[in-house]
Parts: structure tokens; sequence; C-alpha cells
């Protein structure tokens, strides 16, 4: 992707969008608004992040919104009672519409690396006020969850005598001035710091546009997201008279919304029909061709198809917003 369009995208992205009626067969653009379809909020209160012990911990959160301005448990910031015993739980992916794939504990708590750490042998060297803003996860309790290599799981003697958690032998941390689940404040500090892929690696922006097209060699043109995952359609779903998603609650889960794209963000996608949408859920979901578009939990990587033809009703995407190797349209 050549960096001059790139930047012309950012810049335009940056500015704000006019509103979208929802009424397909117009053309018109989309809310650049990122929405992340995934960690959420645990009922009761975001626990307690802080200097308390091991971090941030799972409270009992009498809170009943997360904000940074409630009041804190011993050594937190954030909503909840809890004294922050930093628990890391069952670690899980989560899907971040500006890095990708990035991993969290079981609060929804986005975790990262340290360029000053080494991975062989692993050895962390932040103390001090550094592990006070960045609080090192405990390796006692940390499991792997769907899409992780629990080989990858592992630990490494702190100097003050303390196990921490490391993924791939990376030393893993949560931020401090992250407050609610899936905030990701720590990415790029000091260009040291940043969020944990799920094989260790750093999460990063991709540099594909919002929506772009690549050339399957067994579906040929279908439609990718900005990291290079396959892009689908359900049809139970309905595009006229306006877009209706039927995938909710636990098909959610297996095939994620695609948070809304700006139109200029967009490459070798038809822009008929190219706008967002609100689920009945509230959450804001993308269309191309009216169509409500999602990706698949069981891709893992750019190129994977696994969700083609699944159950007889998901279908990879074509530019022109039609199903690719699908029954009769």
């Amino acid at each position: 992707m050549k960096t001059s369009w790139r930047s012309a995208s950012l810049v335009a992205s940056a500015v704000s969008v006019l509103a979208l009626t929802t009424a397909c067969g117009q053309e018109s653009g989309t809310s650049n608004a990122s929405q992340n379809v995934g960690a959420t909020a645990p009922a009761g209160g975001i626990a307690g992040v802080g200097s308390g012990i091991g971090g941030v911990g799972a409270g009992t959160g009498t809170g009943t919104s997360p904000s940074a301005s409630a009041p804190a448990g011993t050594g937190g910031v954030g909503a909840g009672t809890g004294t922050g015993t930093g628990t890391a739980g069952e670690l899980s992916v989560s899907a971040n519409a500006e890095l990708g794939k990035v991993l969290i504990d079981s609060n929804g708590m986005t975790l990262y690396r340290f360029d000053s750490d080494t991975q062989e042998p692993p050895k962390s060297n932040c103390d001090g006020d550094c592990a006070t803003t960045w609080p090192p996860v405990p390796a006692d309790d940390a499991t792997a969850g769907d899409g992780i290599d629990k080989s990858l799981l592992g630990e490494v003697t702190r100097s003050d005598g303390t196990k921490q958690l490391t993924v791939d032998g990376w030393p893993v941390y949560r931020y401090a001035k992250d407050t609610n689940a899936g905030d990701t404040n720590g990415q790029g500090v000091g260009g040291k710091w940043f969020a944990l892929a799920p094989d260790g690696k750093k999460a990063k922006v991709s540099d594909l546009p919002g929506l772009s097209v690549r050339n399957d060699p067994k579906l040929g043109e279908i439609v990718v997201d900005k990291n290079g995952m396959t892009v689908y359609r359900f049809l139970k779903d309905k595009a006229w008279p306006e877009p209706v998603s039927n995938c909710n609650g636990a098909c959610l889960e297996k095939w994620p919304a695609v948070a809304p794209v700006a139109t200029n963000d967009t490459e070798g996608v038809q822009k008929k029909g190219l706008m967002s949408f609100t689920r009945s859920d509230g959450v804001k979901q993308m269309t191309v061709n009216c169509s409500p578009i999602y990706t698949f939990s069981g891709d893992k990587a750019p190129g994977d198809i696994n969700g083609q033809g699944v159950g007889g009703t998901w279908y990879a995407v074509a530019p022109d917003g039609k199903l690719v190797g699908a029954p009769e349209q």
C-alpha cells in the first residue's frame, strides 16, 4: 500500500462524516467511528487498576458503570471495591478495530509487552515506579482460552521473587491508565510498550485500508478487512429496504460484526450501498451493497477462508457485495 494513499486516507477519515440514512439503494458514506466488537465491561464495574498487589485485580465492583473518577479500591483506580489481586484468569483474544487481534485477561483488560525486556531468557526490566505504571501480570492462574496456544504461556521470576506471566518468553503487563475493558492507551507509549498479539508478537496498526479486495486462489476476488481477514455474509440477513442482521448472541461471538469503515478508507469495493447501520443490539455494523458483513472467529490468520460455506449460510463477499460460491442469489 502506498504511503501517500494511506496518509491521505487517515487525514480524510479524521474529519466528521455526515450522518447516514439507513435506507438502501442510495449512495452514501459511512461514519468512521470504530466499534470494538469483543471485550465488554464486566457487570458491576471494572476491576481496579493500580499499584496494589499484582496491579489490576478483579474487585467485587459496586459501581454501576466503568469510570476513572469512581471511588477506587485499595491501590486502584476505577469503579469497584476490589483490592487488586491481579490474577489473569483465562486469557482470550479481542478483535480491536485499530490493532487487530490482541490478548486480554479475564476482565477484558489489554495485555502488553516491553521492548526493554528480554525474551531469551525471559527477564523483566520494569521495576519500581515502572511496575506501578505497568503492573506485572502474575503467572499464578493464567490459562489459555480459545485462539491461544497454551504452550506459549510461561513464567519468569522477578527481582522481588514473584512469578510473572510470559507469552512466548515476553513478560506480560497491564497499563494503569487503561481503566475500561478494551482500552489500549498503552499502545506505543515511549516507543517501547505494545499490546500483545496472541502469538506474543507486537500488535500494530495494519497498512491495509478498512476494506479492500484480495485475490484468493480458490474463491477469486473477495473482500477483506483492515487486518486481511476474510469478510463474510449471512444468508439469513436482509439488505432491503434496510439492512437487518439476524446473527445475535452466540452467533455474534463466532461471527463478529465488522465495525463501520469510512468510504474513503476502502479500496476496490463497490461504493454503492457501502454504509453502516445500527443493529438491534445498538452496535453499528458495516455493510457492502447494504448487506451486513462479518469476520469468522475460526479464521486465525489473513488468507484463511474457514468460514466459507459453513452451515450452507455463510459465504465470502465479492467486491460487488454478492456471495461467493453460494446457491443462486
